[in-house]
């Protein structure tokens, strides 16, 4: 397995607990295959609701980071090369240079640096 992996979360239309519960799984199995990160599609909330998978998501993520289980995550707004965590992952995974999203300011996206 390579050190990047890609998730959909919005594969399916789940509830948002369904992919929370996804998203917490798929981190534990990423770290397992030994991916250094870890890229989640959730969505940003195309409806105007605000992306309740987006939003539930990063709690989620700010849990786990609290809990010391992912050693950051970069919201897809900030990943840039700008931005201090996005040069940390292109350094842990060099194939992050080649994402799509660099540069996009996609806030449908998280990167998770497990």
């Amino acid at each position: 397995m390579g050190a990047l992996r890609e998730v959909n979360l919005e594969l399916g239309m789940p509830y948002t607990a369904d992919a929370v519960r996804r998203l917490t799984f798929e981190v534990h199995h990423s770290k397992e295959l030994g991916c250094a990160v870890l890229k989640i599609i959730h969505g940003y909330g195309s409806t105007g609701k605000g992306g309740k998978i987006r939003v539930a998501a990063r709690e989620r993520l700010d849990f786990l980071l609290k809990k010391r289980e992912i050693r950051s995550y970069i919201p897809g707004e900030r990943f840039t090369i700008f931005n201090d965590e996005t040069r940390c992952a292109l350094q842990a995974c060099p194939e992050l240079r080649k994402d799509r999203d660099l540069e996009r300011s996609n806030n449908g996206v998280t990167f998770i640096l497990l």
